[in-house]
């Protein structure tokens, strides 16, 4: 109350040219406030913008129907494939090597066994068609994509989602969870659309550069759109996780939430404070005691433990197209490259054993599935550019990269990612962060191991 007296005193010792002056500075002032308030509050988006990716010039006009779809193989793509297993040089393995230098050879020669003598390709392409398949042309692209809906019930509320995968993966992730999706849980069941990032799978390369995680985002809201829906969800992990993103700050009024296993950060001054002091004050930077335990000590857990696991990233990011021959040209070359990122990136303490714990979580026919969808779509080289066109310049400079996402977001932390995001990094980009589902599960391609963990964090996402 004194110091109020006192600013009354000297306001009304002024004269009144100065009263005016000191009121018209004050109400710019509280203008000015309200102002960056307001915008603060603004929902930001970044443009959608456009493209072509077809062959040649893009034409006056785009068949825009949706055509069913079907995965058929042959007699002869399947010989060739056993022709070209037959011829495979193999390299010895290293005594005690393990996983440590890749995919163990000695390993590698059992499961390529199981894929000549007992896989069963025709099977695994019924079980493939078990889902109904369609394509529709955007942007010069025949995308692919499984939409699944849930069967008809009364007082049934129907969601639509969108489920989005990254690589080594295609949509075939998604199929244990689909139908614990579309499975009616209080009321509630989900429409499920799983599109083929285009130049993975059976969606359609891109014929010319820069087809980025931008150009998905917007191919994949055009198809939302062509499907009917005006409002829907997202889940994405690896690069699912950053298309899904980019969808949402396209178009936030669209999304009605958003849920990542994946998010990735700007180490900008509060992620290097908090890195600094957290593993000693961790309540000061809003650490969890897991957040901890998974980030520090923070040089072997984040940057040697990345340098170790990386390598495939900068090839990818650099020449796709040299990397990319051998996997395109042999079947072998392409199962272990691919089959030992689904060992490591499960748990890297698979790298010490000798069979990569591959199948303790997968089955054979599982993963076999997944390459075989890279291997008769010859579709390896074209899902490595997408490295390639996402880091041909500093992703931080990007414009989805300065504006924040403004939809309900749930993130689903698993231990084995290659690098951890806790709750209060999240929140520096995510505006309205809703919850951050700590799940002591290994790995990436979590919905063909454990189908359930994802269905019930949709569920939480969905409920708030």
């Amino acid at each position: 109350m004194q110091r109020l007296q006192v600013l009354k005193g000297a306001f009304c010792g002024l004269d009144p040219i100065q009263q005016q002056l000191v009121i018209g500075s004050a109400v710019a002032a509280g203008g000015i406030l309200i102002h960056l308030l307001y915008k603060r509050r603004q929902v930001k988006s970044i443009p959608l913008g456009e493209g072509w990716w077809g062959a040649g010039q893009k034409p006056l006009s785009e068949d825009e129907q949706i055509h069913p779809f079907e995965v058929q193989t042959t007699d002869e793509e399947i010989e060739d494939l056993h022709e070209r297993i037959d011829r495979t040089r193999y390299t010895e393995s290293l005594e005690d090597g393990c996983f440590h230098y890749g995919f163990n050879s000695t390993y590698l020669k059992k499961v390529v066994s199981y894929w000549r003598h007992k896989f069963d390709w025709k099977k695994q392409v019924a079980a493939l068609n078990k889902y109904p398949h369609f394509k529709t042309k955007i942007e010069g692209l025949d995308v692919h994509y499984v939409h699944v809906r849930p069967p008809r019930r009364e007082n049934q509320t129907v969601v639509p989602l969108m489920l989005v995968h990254g690589w080594p993966g295609s949509f075939y992730e998604f199929y244990k969870i689909l139908p614990l999706l579309t499975e009616n849980r209080d009321g509630l069941a989900f429409e499920v659309i799983c599109p083929s990032i285009p130049g993975y799978g059976f969606s359609d390369a891109p014929r010319k550069q820069g087809f980025d995680s931008l150009a998905a985002a917007r191919v994949f809201l055009t198809l939302m759109e062509r499907l009917g829906f005006s409002q829907f969800y997202l889940q994405g992990g690896d690069w699912g996780s950053l298309i899904t993103t980019n969808m949402s700050q396209m178009k936030p009024m669209c999304v009605k939430g958003l849920h990542l296993n994946m998010i990735k950060v700007r180490m900008g001054f509060s992620v290097m404070f908090s890195l600094m002091i957290g593993s000693y004050l961790p309540f000061l930077v809003g650490f969890s005691r897991e957040d901890v335990r998974r980030l520090f000590p923070f040089f072997e857990k984040n940057v040697y433990g990345i340098l170790r696991e990386t390598g495939y990233f900068h090839i990818q990011a650099t020449k796709p197209d040299t990397a990319g021959c051998g996997g395109n040209d042999s079947p072998v070359g392409l199962a272990a490259y691919i089959l030992e990122k689904f060992s490591t990136w499960t748990d890297n303490s698979n790298r010490a054993l000798a069979d990569g714990g591959l199948e303790r979580k997968f089955s054979l026919d599982d993963v076999l599935t997944n390459v075989m969808i890279y291997w008769t779509t010859g579709s390896i080289v074209s899902s490595m550019r997408f490295y390639k066109e996402n880091f041909k310049s500093n992703p931080d400079n990007r414009v989805d990269a300065k504006v924040g996402i403004t939809v309900p977001t749930g993130l689903a932390a698993f231990p084995a990612e290659l690098m951890h995001c806790p709750k209060s990094w999240a929140r520096h980009r995510e505006k309205q962060f809703s919850s951050n589902v700590i799940i002591h599960m290994n790995g990436n391609s979590t919905s063909i191991r454990k189908p359930t963990s994802i269905r019930v964090d949709q569920q939480k996402d969905q409920d708030k």
